[in-house]
């Protein structure tokens, strides 16, 4: 009988909805009549988010003159919409518990994720985009799928892991071929039940074929093309044992001159363990 992937969140109350804090955070940063104090004051609730962001506040990436001591500080340095959105990709990250490192290790997944993610913020900088940490967000997202198959089908997806690798087959192609659906389609889904922006979960959903998605194609293609580059500088791993092969629009649709491509890979290559040290330190996950 065929998996319908749509049963296989539905039947996991956890994958359901979205950590509370981040749902209350959306609601307050929405209300025109809340304060940086009140953001603050959920954040505080979470130590290990509290955390992170301090450790976000005082590094490298903001590169600030004095210590950032407090989370409304903190908020203050870092933003509303970029705190929403790491926020967010903290969120996710701390959902999936309990999965056997025999199936994938949850720190190497995270730091291929994480890299995928610097490397798309590279190219929204080089793009001049107003938000490059909503493309950091979507390459942290963008396998997110293949952890749901991990919780809800292990001995299938352990299944899927042997074949791909005794075939030498892309292991998103193993998925379709032995579930029917892959990583990326079931991941689009979640995404999509907790209602997340649409360029998310298009930069999930295709992240594999870019020309799928009408909207967002440019978007889509950054993650594409910063997922392939994470593989090929072996940040991390998602399962996968080999570099997945460009599409052959997609840096067309990236919309940058190829003369970009180098420095993009060595920022990437320079910047990734900086924000491992703050998203994913050894031993955390």
């Amino acid at each position: 009988m065929p998996i319908d992937p749509c049963d296989l969140i539905k039947s996991d109350s956890k994958l359901a909805i979205l950590p509370s804090t981040f749902t209350r955070l959306t609601e307050t940063i929405n209300d025109p009549r809340s304060s940086l104090s009140d953001i603050g004051s959920i954040i505080s609730e979470d130590q290990s988010l509290t955390a992170l962001l301090l450790r976000l506040a005082n590094s490298a990436y903001f590169a600030l003159p004095g210590k950032v001591e407090t989370i409304t500080h903190a908020v203050t340095v870092i933003g509303t919409q970029q705190l929403q959105d790491i926020v967010l990709a903290t969120s996710v990250m701390g959902m999936f518990k309990g999965i056997p490192a025999s199936l994938i290790s949850m720190q190497e997944f995270w730091r291929h994720n994480l890299g995928c993610g610097v490397a798309g913020r590279i190219f929204a900088t080089f793009r001049r985009e107003a938000n490059t940490e909503r493309f950091f967000v979507a390459g942290i997202l963008h396998d997110v799928g293949r952890l749901v198959m991990c919780l809800t089908l292990p001995d299938q997806f352990s299944r899927v892991l042997e074949f791909s690798r005794k075939e030498n087959r892309l292991l998103y192609e193993a998925e379709q071929e032995l579930l029917g659906f892959d990583h990326a389609s079931i991941g689009g889904m979640l995404l999509k039940e907790w209602k997340l922006p649409t360029m998310l979960v298009d930069s999930t959903l295709f992240h594999h074929d870019p020309e799928g998605s009408r909207q967002f194609y440019e978007e889509t293609s950054i993650v594409h093309v910063s997922d392939i580059i994470a593989h090929a500088l072996e940040l991390g791993s998602s399962g996968e044992h080999v570099v997945p092969p460009p599409k052959s629009s997609a840096w067309e649709n990236v919309g940058l001159p190829l003369s970009v491509l180098p420095h993009v890979v060595t920022q990437t290559h320079r910047q990734f363990e900086a924000a491992a040290e703050i998203f994913c330190p050894a031993g955390s996950i």
